[in-house]
């Protein structure tokens, strides 16, 4: 999850750091930029644990491992093999955009399950100069991922970077067509690397929100977005980060609770005769941006809240398929 910033906000921010301290950035541990006052929240002391709506799965619990901490773990990702997990981690909830760029620990980070244990993650270092990166998807040997950084065609740009050598390399943006043309938000990309499925800002037929959008490789080029139809996208609610199972037949997604419960929820909808089905509510309360591994295990976000709403902190969180 990228912060909101305003163009104006980001702009004199990316121009006055670059001058001011490009280099001189300290990188720091998650441990190192967490507030010393930082308090862990726990499944027992969370007023709004995940609620599961569907036997398919054992009840959610915490990502076991280094994972989490008293900062937010946000935006995660796993690999179709479930042995190597992304996510973006910035150590303080209520730290404003332009301090998470400078302060040495926001960004994109990574562990990989060895011997049935997830390491302790590292961070991925995607510019030579200043950024806040986030919202990773990876294929093969891609990755494509959000970023505010100076030279961008909007506020956030979709980039790619290449793994070579044991490292993340050759970033670069992915493209005027993509990135303001077509404005595209957070994505996954089908296995066969045809087919885009990404949130998008609509304002059509009196509906302003998120809807969830495809776009198909053609003669190597993406064809022009498509809006998917009733039953995914609806007039009243916001549709959004999509992730497609690697066989393609099921869509989960990210949108507001259908059944009353405070905060996003995640559904996933199957595909039926080569259309999508009513979607269905699987998971509540704080619920986000899901991403499963080919065994089914669901791996999401969840925002710890107060009573009046303020956010706490975030955990990754995970379903295991029974």
């Amino acid at each position: 999850m990228l912060a909101s910033v305003n163009k104006s906000k980001f702009i004199f921010c990316i121009l006055v750091m670059a001058v001011l301290i490009a280099g001189c950035i300290k990188q720091k541990t998650r441990e190192e930029a967490i507030p010393s006052d930082a308090i862990k929240i726990t499944p027992e002391s969370d007023v709004f644990p995940p609620v599961l709506h569907s036997d398919e799965w054992e009840a959610p619990v915490p990502m076991d491992g280094p994972i989490n901490t008293a900062g937010l773990e946000d935006s995660p990702f796993i690999t179709p093999d479930g042995n190597t997990f992304f996510f973006f981690f910035t150590p303080d909830a209520n730290e404003p955009p332009q301090k998470q760029l400078i302060d040495g620990a926001t960004g994109i980070w990574w562990s990989h399950r060895i011997n049935g244990e997830w390491s302790e993650p590292e961070r991925i270092i995607l510019t030579n100069s200043i950024s806040l990166d986030g919202a990773p998807f990876v294929q093969d040997d891609t990755m494509w991922f959000g970023s505010i950084r100076f030279g961008n065609y909007g506020e956030v740009d979709i980039y790619t970077a290449k793994y070579r050598n044991g490292k993340w390399t050759d970033w670069e943006n992915a493209g005027q067509q993509l990135n303001e043309e077509y404005d595209v938000g957070e994505l996954h990309i089908t296995s066969d690397g045809q087919t885009i499925y990404c949130g998008r800002f609509a304002n059509l037929d009196g509906f302003v929100g998120k809807d969830i959008w495809m776009l198909e490789r053609i003669d190597g080029e993406w064809s022009e977005p498509v809006k998917l139809p009733y039953p995914v996208n609806t007039d009243e609610y916001d549709e959004d980060q999509p992730f497609i199972t690697s066989d393609g037949n099921e869509l989960w997604f990210t949108g507001q609770s259908r059944l009353g419960y405070p905060g996003p929820a995640i559904f996933r909808s199957i595909k039926v005769n080569g259309s999508w089905a009513e979607p269905k509510e699987i998971l509540s309360n704080f619920a986000g941006e899901p991403t499963l591994d080919n065994e089914g295990n669901i791996y999401f976000v969840h925002h710890f809240f107060t009573t009046d709403m303020k956010m706490m902190e975030a955990d990754i969180y995970v379903a295991y398929r029974r």
